[in-house]
């Protein structure tokens, strides 16, 4: 990896990585600078990178063990999510500032998502840095907040069984099998010790001992805080592009502004540990 190159996007987020072929196998001093830059740029991006099912499992799993999403998986490699629309299935759902199954009690590390169809214009992933988020919030609420624990719930998927007319029993059983966990408003980094703000409107549903009109309109502020643009960086998809990002310090968006086009595309996504 003598010609790997670090290309960042902005000032604040996102590095473009060249020089590494990631459908080989890379010694363990690679995945080491790697993680370094995961966790320095929040996310980093490769281009032309020609990975099947078996490299893109081999590259996620250097950096931990897998976890299987309980929907969409792809048959014959379980830990690969397919997010796949086009004229036929709308895009939706991602289209929300979020961090990945903040629902779960030890949310991912990490994710990585490759290319496999985009559109020619479209579908772009916007990033935004929660650490500086937090930084750039008022004093005042960074006090109120330090000690708060927020409520997340597998929100969108308990919503679609709902619509669906699925009857008592089943949606009791979903509840029990994912049932609200608890995580602090502001993360802690456990490489780095910097926080974050750490609530997303996709997933977290209220706040500890917080009435709910109270709650909704401090997570309203906290939610608005990924907008601002001085904190993002846009990823522009090719085909066999990748995004491996680290779901511990940034938040993502997917725009949905391709359709009826088509865009597939495939993610594994590395256990974390639980939030502190």
């Amino acid at each position: 990896m003598k010609m790997a190159m670090v290309i960042a996007q902005t000032p604040n987020i996102g590095a473009e990585i060249t020089g590494i072929n990631l459908s080989q196998s890379i010694r363990q001093k690679s995945v080491a600078w790697l993680e370094a830059q995961l966790v320095k740029h929040k996310v980093i991006f490769f281009r032309d990178q020609y990975v099947d099912s078996e490299a893109h499992l081999r590259f996620a799993r250097e950096f931990g063990d897998l976890e299987t999403h309980p929907v969409n998986q792809k048959t014959g490699f379980a830990e690969i999510m397919v997010l796949h629309n086009n004229a036929e299935k709308r895009p939706s759902g991602t289209a929300v500032w979020h961090s990945d199954v903040t629902w779960r009690e030890q949310p991912s590390l990490g994710s990585v998502l490759v290319a496999k169809k985009v559109p020619k214009v479209g579908g772009d992933t916007l990033f935004a840095n929660m650490e500086m988020a937090y930084e750039l919030i008022d004093e005042s609420i960074r006090n109120e907040i330090s000690e708060m624990k927020a409520i997340h719930q597998f929100q969108p998927m308990r919503r679609y069984l709902v619509a669906s007319g699925v009857n008592a029993k089943r949606l009791s059983k979903f509840d029990e099998e994912y049932p609200p966990v608890v995580h602090p408003l502001v993360r802690t980094h456990p490489v780095t010790g910097q926080k974050s703000i750490y609530v997303n409107a996709l997933f977290t549903v209220g706040i500890e001992g917080v009435a709910i009109g109270d709650a909704s309109r401090l997570l309203d502020k906290l939610y608005a805080t990924a907008q601002k643009p001085e904190i993002q960086c846009r990823f522009r998809w090719r085909k066999d592009s990748i995004a491996f990002w680290d779901n511990r310090s940034c938040q993502h968006y997917a725009t949905a502004d391709y359709f009826p086009n088509e865009r597939l595309m495939e993610r594994v996504t590395i256990r974390g540990d639980k939030p502190f």
